[in-house]
C-alpha cells in the first residue's frame, strides 16, 4: 500500500468525489478500443468472401492494428504523463473514431489495412490512459477493486466484440462492424469532457526523445517479426529474424540507456521488483492464451461447426461472462489470499480449459463448447486484475501513464505472439493432417486451400459455383476430411497453449509475491457508494 491509503481528505486525488463516474467513463473508453479490435475476428470469413482478401491480407487486417498499437503504447503513456491524460484520451478517441469510419468504407483489403493502422494509433492513446486515470483518481484501498472492474470490462470487450460483429453481419454489410464503436467513442468523448479531471506528472523533467523513439522502433520491430513468423514466412528467414532479433537488441539498448539517463522515460529498476516483473510476465502469458484461443476458436465454430457469425459470437459469451464476473471478484480475493494464490488458481483453470479442447470434435455438443469457454474466462479473469494491480501498485502515481503503457505493452506483445505462434502451429498442423486431400481441387487453388479450413471451404464453394457437377462433387468430398483435419490441428494447438499456461503457473508460484500486509484505510474511504 502507499501513503495515499491513509491520506487525509484534503490530500485525496482530484476527481475523487466523482470517481465512480470516472470509472464508468474509463470502461466505456476501454470497450471502444478493445471491441474495435476483437470485433474483426468474427468478420474474417466474411471479409475473405466479400473483399476477396487473401489469408495474408486477413492476417494483416488484424495485425496492422496490433503492430501500430504495440509500437505506440509506451510513447502515448509518456506523452499523457506530460501533456495530460484527459487530453490524450480525447485525442485518441477522436483518431479511433475517424479511422473506424474510414475502415468501414474501404474499397479493398489494402485500404482496410491502412485504416486499421490508424485505428491502432488512437487505440494506443486510449487504452493505457484509462488505466493511468483510474490509478490517479482512486486511492489505494479502492484502486484494486476499480482495476478489477477495468479488467472485467476488458474481458467483456474481448468476447463482446465478436458478438456485436455477428449481430451487425446478420443484418448489414461487412463495414458495419467498424461503425458500431463510433457512437460509443462519441459518448466517451462527451463523458471525458464532463467528469474526468486532468492529471499529469507535476515535474516531468526533460523529455527523453531518443528513448521514446527507440521504444517505438524496438516494439514495432519485435511485433512485426512475430507477425511475419506467424504468417508462415518461416521463423528462420531474414524477413522474420532481422526485425525480431533487431527489436530485442533495440529493447536491450533502450533499457541500458534508461538505466543511465538522468531523465528516463521509464524507470527500468521497476523490473527488479517481482511484483512488477512477474506480474508483467503473467499478463503476457494470459493474453498469449486469450488472443490465440479467440483466433482459432472462431475458425472452429464457423468452419467446423458451421456456426453463423452471430452464433459464433454468441458462443464466446461465456468467456466474456467468466472474465467480467471473476475479474472484480479476483481483486477482493487477492486482498485476502494474495495475488500469487489467485493468479496460480487462474492459470490452473486456463490450463484445464485448453486440455478440455481435446474433448471437442466435429460434432461437439453446444453445452461442452460453452462449458470449456466459461472455465477459460473464469481463469483469465482471475489473472488479469491481480496482475494488473500488482504492476500499478509499484509505479509512482505521477508516472502512471508510463506504467500503464508497460502493462498494456506486455499484453499486446503476448497477444501478438499468441496469434502468431499459435496461428503458425495451427496452420502447419492443419496442412499436415489434411495431407494430399486437396488433390481433388483444381491445381490453381490447391496451395491456398491448404492454409486453413476457411480457405478450404472457400475453394470448395468456388468450384461449386462453376456449375461443373463432376468437379463440384469431387470438391465436396474434401469437406469432411478438412473438418477432421482442423479438429486434430486444434487439439495440437490447444495442447501447446495448455503448456504455456502451465509454465505461467510456475512463474507465478516462484516469483509473484504473496499476500501483502493490508493497512487500515481512512474511514472516509469506506463504504462510499457507486452511482446508481
Amino acid at each position: 500500500m502507499t501513503a495515499t491509503d491513509t491520506a487525509p481528505a484534503e490530500e485525496l486525488p482530484p476527481g475523487y468525489a466523482r470517481r465512480w463516474w470516472v470509472l464508468a467513463t474509463m470502461t466505456v473508453c476501454l470497450l471502444v478500443v478493445i471491441m474495435g479490435n476483437t470485433i474483426l475476428n468474427v468478420a474474417l470469413p466474411t471479409l475473405q468472401r466479400d473483399l476477396g482478401a487473401t489469408q495474408a491480407e486477413l492476417q494483416w487486417a488484424v495485425d496492422a492494428y496490433i503492430l501500430v498499437f504495440a509500437g505506440l503504447l509506451f510513447s502515448w503513456g509518456v506523452i499523457g504523463d506530460r501533456i495530460g491524460r484527459r487530453r490524450v484520451l480525447l485525442i485518441g478517441l477522436s483518431i479511433f473514431a475517424f479511422g473506424s469510419i474510414m475502415a468501414a468504407f474501404s474499397d479493398g483489403p489494402v485500404e482496410l489495412i491502412v485504416w486499421r493502422a490508424v485505428m491502432g494509433v488512437g487505440g494506443a492513446a486510449v487504452q493505457p490512459t484509462t488505466l493511468a486515470v483510474i490509478t490517479n483518481v482512486f486511492p489505494g484501498p479502492e484502486r484494486g477493486r476499480a482495476i478489477g472492474v477495468w479488467a472485467g470490462t476488458a474481458g467483456i470487450a474481448v468476447a463482446g466484440g465478436p458478438l456485436a460483429g455477428g449481430l451487425a453481419l446478420q443484418h448489414f454489410w461487412w463495414g458495419s462492424v467498424f461503425l458500431i464503436g463510433v457512437p460509443v467513442a462519441v459518448l466517451g468523448i462527451v463523458a471525458v469532457l464532463a467528469v474526468v479531471p486532468e492529471s499529469k506528472d507535476p515535474s516531468p523533467g526533460r523529455l527523453d526523445v531518443p528513448g521514446v523513439l527507440l521504444s517505438i522502433v524496438a516494439l514495432g520491430g519485435l511485433v512485426y517479426g512475430i507477425i511475419r513468423g506467424g504468417e508462415g514466412a518461416g521463423w528462420t528467414t531474414p524477413g522474420v529474424l532481422v526485425p525480431l532479433v533487431g527489436g530485442l537488441l533495440l529493447l536491450a539498448v533502450f533499457i541500458q540507456l534508461q538505466r543511465r539517463s538522468t531523465h528516463p522515460a521509464l524507470d527500468v529498476s521497476l523490473f527488479r521488483n517481482p511484483a512488477f516483473s512477474a506480474a508483467a510476465g503473467a499478463l503476457g502469458l494470459n493474453f498469449f492464451a486469450l488472443l490465440g484461443a479467440t483466433f482459432f476458436s472462431v475458425y472452429y465454430l464457423q468452419g467446423v461447426l458451421a456456426y453463423s457469425p452471430l452464433q459464433s459470437g454468441a458462443a464466446l459469451i461465456p468467456t466474456a461472462l467468466g472474465m467480467a464476473v471473476m475479474a472484480p471478484r479476483s481483486s477482493v480475493l487477492a486482498e485476502r489470499y494474495g495475488a500469487k494464490a489467485v493468479c496460480a488458481v487462474g492459470f490452473t483453470l486456463i490450463t484445464l480449459s485448453f486440455l478440455g479442447y481435446q474433448l471437442l470434435g466435429v460434432d461437439a455438443p453446444v453445452w461442452l463448447v460453452l462449458g470449456i469457454f466459461l472455465v477459460q474466462g473464469v481463469g483469465m479473469g482471475a489473472v488479469m486484475a491481480p496482475a494488473t494491480e500488482s504492476i500499478m501498485s509499484v509505479v509512482p502515481r505521477e508516472k502512471a501513464g508510463a506504467g500503464a503503457a508497460v502493462n498494456n505493452s506486455v499484453r499486446q506483445v503476448g497477444g501478438a505472439l499468441g496469434v502468431a505462434s499459435l496461428g503458425s502451429l495451427l496452420a502447419a498442423s492443419y496442412s499436415a493432417f489434411l495431407g494430399d486431400a486437396t488433390e481433388v481441387l483444381p491445381e490453381e487453388v490447391r496451395d491456398e486451400a491448404g492454409n486453413s479450413i476457411i480457405d478450404t471451404l472457400q475453394a470448395v464453394r468456388g468450384v461449386q459455383a462453376t456449375g461443373d457437377a463432376e468437379a463440384a462433387a469431387a470438391a465436396a468430398s474434401i469437406v469432411e476430411p478438412a473438418r477432421a483435419a482442423f479438429v486434430d490441428a486444434m487439439h495440437v494447438t490447444a495442447l501447446g497453449t495448455a503448456v504455456a499456461a502451465a509454465f505461467a503457473i510456475v512463474i507465478v508460484l516462484v516469483w509473484l509475491p504473496g499476500r501483502r500486509e493490508v493497512l487500515t484505510p481512512d474511514p472516509r474511504l469506506r463504504d462510499s457508494p457507486a452511482p446508481r
